[in-house]
């Protein structure tokens, strides 16, 4: 019975040593795993692997029918046959043609604008470190978006071009595929989080073989952000607010679930569309836009407006509102670059803890004392 007894008693420690042993190999085999790096970003997947990253980019604009994907190969780098039908991009980039003003704050956080050889319509971009190539000849203008010069970037010949698509339909993107050219895809404007969009920067990081930097940026608007966040948790919702302005005889206002309306929601503010399910915006008429919104006591005006005069002579009726009438009507959209170029369309996706205090400062002024708008103007 005895001998009987210290058998049963091996044989369970041997079992639970075993078991131990397995989940502890089991989470070691886990943790070796490689892993998305991206946690905000619906429409980016970048997955680190030995000598490469494998990146995808899902829902590129709407109701896209396919993903792409990507490989970024580092020199001597060897990349399994499964991927070798991918787009193979070898990283870290030397040159590098982007087409959106979005790309361009990206490239100068992370010290590499001076890897940019070409851009569609030049005049759009605002930041004056990149403004300063382009007077210097080293950032060639390579015609607009729907129209690219493909000679000129056949003779540029950078390693990347990186552009987006607005539909399925997209036969200049098949023309820089038939000419050699490598392209990639990039969906950051299809993004309604603030946060997701901003994380974008981790594609530029991987791209230039800088993942680190792009990490600890990105983690620093983060931790930004949230900050700005609990500066208005719990405090009282007083602001009801106005969003839009009329364009020919449509009142354009951003939907629920948009990403203008989650800086609204983040501002503790009391947006009057929030209930309007899904994202970029609804034409509504102006008589509907009155109705609901008569009583604002904030309105964000959409365009390039700077007092309250340029208001009234688009449109007499917006005297109507109260917001213009007690003026706390604001825009976010009416500081340029050197040559006309919005600094709010360049600027505010890669930095949306910056329109998030803008925000707040409207709404909840009391709290940011000392902040001064980075975007935000008020009309006089």
């Amino acid at each position: 019975m005895k001998h009987f007894f210290f058998n049963f008693i091996f044989i369970i420690s041997f079992f639970l040593l075993t078991g131990c042993k397995k989940n502890e190999t089991t989470e070691v085999a886990a943790s070796k795993i490689p892993q998305n790096s991206i946690e905000y970003a619906s429409g980016l997947s970048i997955v680190k692997r030995d000598g490469y990253s494998v990146v995808t980019v899902s829902n590129p604009w709407p109701e896209a029918n396919k993903n792409f994907k990507y490989i970024l190969k580092e020199k001597d780098a060897e990349v399994p046959d499964s991927l070798q039908n991918y787009t193979m991009i070898k990283v870290p980039l030397e040159s590098v043609v982007v087409t959106s003003t979005t790309n361009i704050p990206f490239l100068e956080m992370l010290d590499v604008e001076n890897k940019l050889t070409g851009f569609p319509h030049t005049d759009y971009i605002s930041s004056e470190k990149t403004r300063a190539l382009i007077d210097k000849g080293l950032v060639k203008n390579v015609g607009q978006n729907e129209k690219l010069n493909i000679e000129q970037l056949i003779e540029l010949s950078p390693d990347l071009i990186v552009t987006f698509g607005v539909d399925n339909n997209n036969p200049m993107l098949d023309n820089l595929k038939k000419s050699g050219l490598n392209v990639l895809i990039q969906g950051d404007w299809m993004e309604q989080s603030p946060l997701g969009k901003a994380e974008w920067i981790k594609l530029y990081g991987a791209l230039f073989g800088k993942e680190e930097k792009a990490k600890e940026l990105f983690d620093k608007i983060v931790e930004s952000y949230n900050q700005a966040k609990k500066l208005v948790a719990g405090k009282p919702v007083s602001s009801t607010v106005l969003y839009g302005s009329m364009y020919e005889d449509v009142w354009y206002v951003a939907k629920g679930n948009s990403w203008v309306a989650q800086f609204m929601k983040d501002a503790q503010a009391n947006y009057l569309w929030s209930d309007l399910k899904g994202t970029g915006s609804q034409g509504l008429s102006y008589e509907k836009v009155l109705d609901k919104a008569k009583t604002a006591n904030a309105w964000i005006v959409t365009g390039s407006f700077k007092t309250l005069d340029e208001l009234q002579k688009a449109n007499p009726h917006y005297s109507e509102f109260d917001a213009f009438k007690n003026k706390t009507v604001y825009t976010l959209e009416s500081k340029f670059g050197a040559t006309g170029g919005t600094i709010y369309y360049e600027l505010s996706p890669s930095r949306p803890d910056l329109v998030l205090k803008d925000y707040i400062k409207i709404f909840h002024p009391d709290l940011l004392p000392g902040y001064e708008f980075t975007f935000a103007i008020k009309l006089n």
